[in-house]
């Protein structure tokens, strides 16, 4: 183990503390938006060993977050234990990029990435749910609780709420993390550049095994210039 020192969060060019008086913003925004929103937005302003300008941490957009994160637990319409293996393949691989990468970037407190995740990871959930597959597809059911699961470490409380509206009994904070399956890892298409010439004239979206033969005849097709 190794020894981590924390920034310090700063106010008006000074540090926060009970001796300067300058805590009574720092109780507001608790008072208004509660721990958990607290918590998310000093881990997401930076590293954990930075300094911290007040002016930088947005409890109000981390409430906002954590509302989204909640509403996408209870619009989760697929039954507790429901296979994920024929959820929907482009939502799975966001939650098992996250599930691989989560584990190094919390070694490494990169608490403020591992948040970043998080929110990524909300906007394809809801992505999926409006204009996907839907909600009673299981790989929402996959990453909503993959969410709910990781968020424990830095809201608790809104994860536990999560957890809940998901159909599990308490407590996520028992949960253990489950490890990325390695075929969802995997890209299915690959973007390769066309050039004429020297110049890159176009792009194309190709499969990611595709052959010598396949590759040579789609860029022998007729291609347009980009806009």
């Amino acid at each position: 183990s190794s020894l981590i020192n924390q920034g310090m969060v700063i106010l008006d060019g000074a540090k926060m503390s009970k001796s300067k008086g300058n805590l009574v913003l720092f109780q507001e925004e608790l008072d208004a938006h509660g721990a958990d929103a607290l918590r998310v937005s000093l881990a997401f302003a930076g590293p954990v060993e930075d300094d911290k300008d007040w002016a930088d941490v947005s409890t109000t957009g981390a409430a906002k977050f954590l509302a989204r994160a909640l509403r996408v637990a209870h619009d989760v319409d697929s039954p507790v234990g429901v296979v994920f293996a024929g959820g929907d393949a482009g939502l799975r691989r966001v939650t098992h990029r996250l599930l691989a990468d989560a584990p190094g970037l919390v070694e490494q407190t990169k608490f403020n990435v591992l948040v970043a995740r998080l929110m990524e990871l909300v906007n394809a959930i809801r992505k999926t749910i409006d204009s996907g597959a839907g909600a009673s597809d299981p790989a929402v059911r996959e990453a909503a609780e993959t969410l709910a699961v990781m968020l424990d470490l830095i809201a608790p409380h809104s994860a536990e709420e999560m957890w809940e509206a998901l159909g599990h009994e308490p407590s996520v904070g028992l949960v253990q993390w489950r490890s990325a399956d390695p075929a969802l890892l995997i890209e299915d298409t690959v973007t390769t550049a066309v050039q004429v010439n020297g110049k890159v004239r176009t792009t194309l979206e190709v499969p990611a095994k595709i052959g010598d033969a396949e590759l040579e005849k789609a860029l022998t097709q007729p291609q347009q210039d980009p806009e």
